[in-house]
C-alpha cells in the first residue's frame, strides 16, 4: 500500500503523542500500586467508559467482524453473542455495582473478600491468579497474530531479516516493534497511562470510523450492494437454517459457512443464549474489565461506566465495519480473495478485504488517520490486558505470599519487570503462528467456559465455598486441556460453543461436590460479604443472621427488576449494532424501526435503571 507523506506524519505523530502521554502520567502512576494499577480510584466514570470502549475495539476483532459481515450480512450482528457481547449489560445493570462495593484492588483479591483467608480461600485465590495469567497470555498471542497481519497489509516497508540462520518475517518484526512501543508507555505510566492514551485513541478511532462509513455511503448505492450478495443477506432474522447461498456469486463463501459450522444457525443461536446467560452472570474474567470496575469512585459510577461503553462503541465501530464491507462487495474482484494452499485447496482470504477498502477508497491524509485509528485499536486493547496481568502477579502473588512489607517503589519496579515478562511470553506463543478465528473460538468457547460455573455460584449460593470454587475452576481448566483432544480422538466434530455445555457440566460437578464435601465458610466471612455486596440469590441462612444482628438491613429484592432491565439492555445494545449497518445500506424502513425500538429501550432504562442507581 502506498502511503503519502501526510499519512506517515499522522501515524508518526500519533505514536509520539501516545508515548508522551504515558511518560507524562508516569509520575502520578509510580507513587504506589494503588495508583499504578487503579489510578488511585480518581478517574471519572465517563473517562473509564471511553477507555473501556477503546479497549474493546481491537484490530483482530475488527478483521473478524468484517469477514462475518461480508459472508453473513445482517445476520453477522448476532455472531458476537458467542462472546457474549452483552455481558456488558449484566455489568451495567447489577454486577458492576456488586463488585465495586468490595473496595479491593484485583479480581483475585476480591476472591479473598468472598471466601476468606482459610485454606479454601487461599486455593481459590491461587487458581484465580493462574487463570488470569493464562487468559492474558492467550490474548497476547491473539493480538500478536492480528497486529502482524494488519501491519504487513497496510505499512509499506519490508522489515524481514535474518541473523545467524534465524529468519524473521516482516509480519513478526512489525508485531515486535508495535508491541514493544505499547509495552513501553503502559509499563511506565500504569493505569493512568492506559486510560489517558485510550481516551485519545478513542477519539482517533471514532473519527476514522465515521470517515470510512461516509466514504462508503458516497461511493455505493443500495442497488449495487444487493446485486453482489445472495438473497437474505440484508435480513436480520433467521430460521433454524441459515438459508444463505453464495453458490452463483462466490461459491467458496459457502465453504466458509460450512467451516464455521453456522449452517444450522437456529441451533447455534440457542447455544449462544445458553452460554451467554451463564457467562454474563459469572461476571468479567479477571482482566481489564474487572480492573476498571474496581478503579471507579463509587458503585453507581461502575454501573454508569458500563452503560456508556456500548453507547459510544457500537455505532462508530459498526459504521466502519459496514462501510469497509460494502466497498469490498461492490468494487473488489472476488477472485482477489482466493488463495491456494500447498495442497492445492482453494479458500477465501478475507483478511484482504480491509486493506483493499483502505488502499483504494481512502484518500491521502484520511488514510493516515484511519491507519492511526486501527493502530490505536490494537494498542489500547493490548495495553489494558498487560496492565491487568501484571496487577495479578505483583499484588496477588508477590505482595500476598512473598513480601507484604516492601517499599511502595519496589512494587512499582516489580510491575515493570512482570509486564515485560508477560509480553515476552505472549510474543513466543503469538509468533508461533496460527489463525485468528481459531484463537478466538478457543478463548471464548473453551477458556472462558472453564471460568463460568464457579463464578456464577459465588454470587448466588451461600453454601458455595473456597474449595468448591477451586475444584470447579480446576475441573474446567483440565476440561479445556482434555476434552478437545478426547473429542478429536472420538472423531466428534464439535464447535467450541457445542463443547461448552459439556465443559460447564464438568465444572459444575467439580464446584458442587467440592462445596458439599467440605465445610461451609465461616459465618463472619459470609456475613461480611453479604452485608457489603447485597446480592440476590440463595442467601437465606446468611440473610437471617445479618438481619438478626442488624434489623435495619435491607435485603436485595431487585431480581425481577434486574432481569427486566437486562432484557431491555440487550435489545438496546442490539439496536446500537444494527442502526449504523442499516444506515450504510440505506434501508430506511428498518432504520426507522430500529431507532424507535432504541428510543423505547432508552426510556425504560432511564426510568427503571439509571434513576434507581444508588451507592
Amino acid at each position: 500500500m502506498n502511503l503519502a507523506l501526510i499519512d506517515l506524519l499522522i501515524i508518526g505523530g500519533y505514536l509520539v503523542a501516545t508515548v508522551w502521554i504515558g511518560f507524562w502520567l508516569s509520575k502520578r502512576a509510580s507513587q504506589n500500586i494503588q495508583t499504578y494499577f487503579l489510578a488511585g480510584n480518581d478517574i471519572p466514570w465517563y473517562f473509564l467508559g471511553l477507555s473501556n470502549a477503546s479497549g474493546m475495539f481491537d484490530v483482530s476483532g475488527t478483521m473478524i467482524a468484517v469477514t462475518w459481515m461480508f459472508v453473513y450480512g445482517l445476520k453477522s450482528a448476532w455472531i458476537p453473542w458467542l462472546w457474549p457481547v452483552w455481558n456488558q449489560i449484566f455489568m451495567m445493570i447489577f454486577l458492576g455495582i456488586w463488585m465495586r462495593r468490595s473496595g479491593v484492588l484485583t479480581g483475585a483479591e476480591w476472591i479473598t473478600f468472598r471466601f476468606g483467608r482459610g485454606r479454601g480461600g487461599t486455593l481459590s485465590h491461587i487458581i484465580t491468579v493462574l487463570f488470569a495469567v493464562i487468559i492474558v497470555i492467550a490474548f497476547m498471542a491473539y493480538f500478536v497474530e492480528g497486529i502482524g497481519k494488519f501491519a504487513t497489509q497496510f505499512l509499506p516497508w519490508d522489515l524481514s531479516w535474518s541473523l545467524m540462520g534465524l529468519s524473521v518475517s516482516s509480519e513478526n518484526t512489525y508485531a515486535i516493534l508495535i508491541i514493544g512501543l505499547t509495552t513501553l508507555y503502559t509499563m511506565k505510566g500504569g493505569f493512568y497511562s492506559v486510560v489517558g492514551t485510550e481516551v485519545m485513541q478513542f477519539v482517533i478511532m471514532t473519527l476514522a470510523c465515521l470517515m470510512v462509513g461516509i466514504i462508503a455511503m458516497s461511493l455505493t448505492t443500495p442497488e449495487q450492494i444487493l446485486a453482489k450478495v445472495p438473497a437474505g443477506w440484508d435480513g436480520l432474522w433467521f430460521g433454524w437454517e441459515l438459508d444463505l447461498d453464495w453458490g452463483e456469486l462466490l461459491p467458496l463463501a459457502n465453504n466458509r459457512i460450512d467451516e464455521d459450522g453456522y449452517s444450522l444457525f437456529g441451533f447455534i443461536f440457542m447455544l449462544m443464549l445458553f452460554k451467554g446467560v451463564w457467562a454474563s452472570l459469572a461476571g468479567p474474567v479477571p482482566s481489564y474489565d474487572m480492573q476498571r470496575v474496581l478503579s471507579t469512585r463509587t458503585p453507581s459510577e461502575a454501573a454508569k461506566m458500563f452503560g456508556l461503553t456500548p453507547l459510544v462503541l457500537m455505532v462508530p465501530r459498526y459504521f466502519m465495519i459496514a462501510g469497509i464491507t460494502v466497498l469490498a462487495l461492490v468494487y473488489m474482484d472476488p477472485t482477489d480473495l482466493i488463495q491456494t494452499s500447498a495442497k492445492g485447496v482453494e479458500s477465501l482470504d478475507f483478511e484482504k478485504v480491509l486493506p483493499f477498502a483502505v488502499s483504494h477508497y481512502v484518500g491521502a491524509g484520511f488514510k493516515g488517520l484511519l491507519l492511526a485509528g486501527l493502530l490505536a485499536a490494537f494498542m489500547s486493547t493490548f495495553a489494558a490486558f498487560i496492565n491487568a496481568g501484571s496487577a495479578y502477579v505483583v499484588n496477588d502473588i508477590y505482595k500476598r505470599y512473598i513480601n507484604d512489607q516492601a517499599p511502595a517503589r519496589r512494587y512499582v519496579v516489580l510491575s515493570y519487570l512482570v509486564t515485560v515478562a508477560i509480553v515476552l511470553i505472549g510474543l513466543v506463543f503469538g509468533l508461533a503462528g496460527g489463525n485468528i478465528q481459531a484463537r478466538t473460538d478457543w478463548i471464548v468457547g473453551l477458556l472462558y467456559g472453564s471460568y463460568v460455573a464457579s463464578n456464577v455460584l459465588k454470587w448466588i449460593w451461600w453454601r458455595f465455598n473456597g474449595y468448591g470454587f477451586f475444584y470447579g475452576m480446576l475441573a474446567g481448566m483440565v476440561g479445556v486441556a482434555v476434552l478437545p483432544a478426547l473429542f478429536q480422538a472420538l472423531d466428534w466434530q464439535l464447535l467450541a460453543i457445542e463443547q461448552f455445555p459439556i465443559l460447564l457440566l464438568v465444572s459444575l460437578l467439580g464446584a458442587i461436590l467440592g462445596s458439599l464435601l467440605s465445610p461451609a465458610e465461616a459465618d463472619e466471612t459470609l456475613m461480611t460479604f453479604y452485608r457489603k455486596t447485597r446480592p440476590w440469590g440463595w442467601w437465606g441462612p446468611i440473610r437471617d443472621k445479618v438481619m438478626a444482628e442488624d434489623p435495619s438491613f435491607r435485603p436485595n429484592g431487585d431480581l425481577g427488576r434486574d432481569a427486566f432491565n437486562v432484557l431491555v439492555g440487550i435489545a438496546w445494545q442490539m439496536c446500537l449494532v444494527v442502526i449504523p449497518i442499516y444506515l450504510v445500506l440505506r434501508d430506511m424502513a428498518a432504520l426507522g424501526i430500529s431507532l424507535a425500538v432504541f428510543a423505547g429501550c432508552t426510556w425504560l432504562l432511564k426510568r427503571y435503571w439509571w434513576d434507581r442507581l444508588e451507592d
